[in-house]
């Protein structure tokens, strides 16, 4: 999400200057509040902090103690990092006094720091424990997880989250194994579903969508999404414009039916005797699809599948109708 990373774990942060240009920070607006609801290891807010005015503010959120550590190197008056999810937005904004903002951006999934960190188990690729939490202080590993869990639901997860077809196969594959030794890190879990997937995907080893599925659930990344949306949009000053950054289609799908639903409204019969300036208005309006370049891809590969949309509070009234054209 960033390219600002601890010193051994590289990153390049993806739709770098198009996330910060989309958030139009310019002129008036040069010196409003910002929200980067996924700090990660600062990309984004440190190219912000460079086009903002003296008279900004940049509010960062992240979940991984990692990426709080990195954000406490940067030394700014204008800047300040919160230690929770981005989906905590308004409440705890509200505690320091703000309640609209002029700009927010979201880089969803995990960096690259995390992922190339054996110790934090989200990656198959290199064996180390079976953990996959973002904020290593709350909540269940996954380890623990797939120790308790019944095989239903595991294949519920595996399926819903991760889009695996053989999920059923997994799931029970997990079941036989944990029931003769713990599974505790990720080159045992990639195993067991190495043994259970029938035929793989060229060029994508078959543990992905499972590893996906099972970091997805135990951080609770798509309700937080969801919740997160409503959370900006509801702090929006109108004008403001809402950047997201996904990686996976079950992300992207739930960003691009949020934007949807604001920007389409429900007309009421035209038979019915209802002024035009009384009429239902748009509450938003869709600004920039985008995906990196082929350029940016060859430099960065996991860039690859990654998606922006941009949406922009429209004002409440008649004239949002006219903004919207």
């Amino acid at each position: 999400m960033t390219n600002v990373a601890m010193p051994e774990f590289a990153h390049r942060t993806v739709l770098l200057d198009e996330a910060v240009d989309a958030l139009d920070v310019g002129g008036a607006r040069a010196d409003g509040v910002y929200i980067d609801g996924t700090f990660g290891r600062g990309g984004h807010s440190r190219l912000l902090l460079s086009r903002l005015g003296a008279g900004a503010r940049l509010f960062g959120f992240d979940k991984d103690l990692q990426a709080i550590a990195t954000a406490a190197r940067i030394d700014d008056p204008r800047f300040a990092i919160i230690h929770d999810s981005f989906a905590t937005m308004r409440t705890a904004l509200a505690a320091r006094g703000v309640l609209h903002v002029d700009g927010i951006l979201l880089d969803l999934g995990i960096s690259s720091p995390q992922v190339d960190d054996a110790a934090r188990g989200f990656s198959f690729r290199n064996d180390g424990p079976l953990d996959m939490r973002m904020d290593t202080t709350r909540g269940m590993s996954a380890a623990q997880w797939l120790a308790i869990e019944t095989e239903q639901q595991l294949e519920k997860v595996i399926r819903n989250y991760g889009e695996e077809r053989f999920a059923f196969q997994i799931a029970k594959a997990i079941v036989a194994r944990r029931a003769v030794e713990p599974i505790s890190s990720t080159r045992q879990l990639a195993g067991i579903v190495a043994s259970a997937v029938k035929t793989r995907e060229k060029g994508k080893d078959p543990a992905t969508r499972t590893f996906q599925a099972i970091r997805i659930f135990i951080n609770q990344e798509l309700e937080d999404l969801a919740a997160g949306l409503s959370e900006a949009y509801a702090m929006l000053a109108p004008g403001a414009r809402m950047a997201v950054i996904s990686f996976h289609s079950l992300e992207d799908r739930i960003v691009k039916q949020f934007f949807a639903s604001k920007v389409k409204v429900e007309q009421p019969d035209r038979r019915l005797p209802i002024r035009a300036v009384d009429l239902p208005q748009p509450l938003m309006k869709l600004v920039a699809k985008m995906k990196p370049s082929d350029q940016e891809v060859a430099l960065n590969p996991r860039a690859r599948s990654a998606v922006m949309r941009v949406a922009e509070r429209l004002p409440a009234g008649p004239s949002a109708a006219k903004g919207a054209r």
